[in-house]
Formats: C-alpha cells, structure tokens, sequence
C-alpha cells in the first residue's frame, strides 16, 4: 500500500477523536507560533494538518493567509466539511510533502507529527528543501515529533525519534533555535505519548 493509500484509509476508517494524535485544542503549538509572532497578516501553512483543529483556531484568531497540505484527500475533505463554509479562506493542497508541490512563501511553517514519519534521509532531506524554498527569511518553523522516549511506530508504521539535537541537525545551520522541550500528549485511548517541540528561526 502506498504512503497515500494508507493514510486515505485511516481517515475513510476512523473518527477525528479515534487517532492518537488526536487534539481538540492544539494549545502548545499556539503558543509557539504566538512565540514567533503569529499575527492576522501572518501567512501559515500546517504541513500534514488535514483533520488538525489548528486551521479552525487560526481562522479564529482572523489570520487570513492559511495553507493546509496533507497527503491525504480524505483528511482534507473532512477538515473542509467541518468548517463549511470558511473551508473557502484556505488553501489546501493534497500532497506528499517530500514530493513536488508548489510552495507558498510563508512567514511560518507548522507540522506536528509528520516529521518523524520521514524515516528515509532523502525523504527528510526533501522536506528540508521544501522548508527553505516555502519560509521567508527571519521566519519561524515549528516542529512537533515524538521525542527520544515517544513510540516506535504510529499507525502501523515506523517512526524516527527526535531530539532537539537531531532536529537541529536535519535542518542546518541556517536553522537557529529558539525553544524546545518535551511534553506528554495525552491520547484519546488513555495512553501518553512523548512529543517534543521545537520552534526555529530562520536566519534572515
């Protein structure tokens, strides 16, 4: 099964609340991009954030420059079900992000929990690439993956485990960072898992 196919059927399969990235309030990533200076004319983009609550929290606070990629249309299609009709301020795209997509210019790149799906270093080194073609100088980049003592695998596949040490390393030099720390994600199943986050600038 493709990387596609596998994540189209986990979102044709399960409810929102029956994944275990799950969150109805995705609180620590806002105060990272609050961190970084998210502002209304912010431009954003939520890498793998298909059926994340982050977007409604965004269109909320009246940013009104939003992109949303997944590599999962069914994801996207029940993000833009739930907003309905301010489905229209966003952009969405459906892609791999280590593939060829078109890269908007952003002031701030947010992904929580895809990074650490990228278990091939061409893969990682792709995404990079992307990163640097998308965010502007003097943006910010904010990045959640499971920690040194988080899972092994998550929806049946493998993961790498980050940490800010690693991550720092995978996006180089160019990359300072700002803050990081772990911090325990409670599951809709009962478990916790481990996440660490970190948010960097790009040098300008």
């Amino acid at each position: 099964m493709s990387r596609q196919a596998h994540w189209n059927h986990i979102y044709e399969t399960k409810p929102s609340d029956a994944v275990s990235w799950f969150q109805s309030n995705p609180a620590t990533s806002l105060r990272l991009l609050d961190l970084a200076g998210l502002g209304a004319t912010s431009c954003v983009i939520d890498i793998g954030g298909g059926d994340s609550r982050l977007v409604d929290s965004l269109l909320d606070r009246g940013v009104s420059c939003v992109t949303v990629l997944d590599i999962s249309a069914a994801a996207i299609t029940r993000a833009q079900m739930r907003l309905g009709a301010r489905a229209s301020r966003v952009s969405w795209i459906v892609a791999d992000v280590t593939g060829e997509w078109g890269v908007p210019s952003v002031d701030l790149w947010h992904d929580r929990a895809v990074f650490h799906f990228l278990v091939d270093g061409s893969d990682r080194s792709s995404y990079v690439r992307s990163l640097r073609r998308g965010l502007k100088p003097g943006g910010h980049v904010v990045i959640s993956t499971f920690a040194p003592d988080g899972p092994t695998k998550c929806s049946g596949l493998p993961v790498m485990r980050h940490s800010r040490e690693s991550l720092a390393r995978e996006l180089g030099p160019d990359f300072d960072l700002v803050r990081a720390f772990v911090e325990p994600h409670p599951t809709p199943m009962g478990t916790t898992q481990s996440f660490l986050y970190a948010l960097f600038q790009l040098q300008a």
